[in-house]
């Protein structure tokens, strides 16, 4: 259990920073944000493996839909309405 969770933090904590930033605050919310919650979904997943409490198993479970649905919209705002970073040697 411990190795699973200390595993999803630190894939958390690396998407986080390498996460790239626009100097816009929505997008970089938003890109910070998905590792962030795959990292919530991730631990989710080691509770439902491991954890017997069923109301942090149904929590656990709750944590999976929504954080998932939550990266979908977030992705699409990446994709569709926010400017992304530039690319190196790229000039506007």
């Amino acid at each position: 259990f411990h190795q699973l969770m200390n595993q999803a933090m630190t894939v958390m904590d690396q998407g986080m920073k390498q996460a790239p930033m626009a100097g816009n605050p929505d997008h970089d919310f938003a890109a910070m944000m998905i590792p962030h919650h795959q990292g919530a979904i991730d631990m989710a997943k080691v509770e439902l493996l491991h954890g017997k409490d069923p109301v942090l198993r149904r929590l656990a479970q709750e944590i999976i839909v929504t954080q998932q649905q939550e990266i979908v919209v977030m992705r699409r705002q990446l994709d569709q309405t926010l400017p992304h970073p530039r690319q190196s040697g790229e000039s506007r």
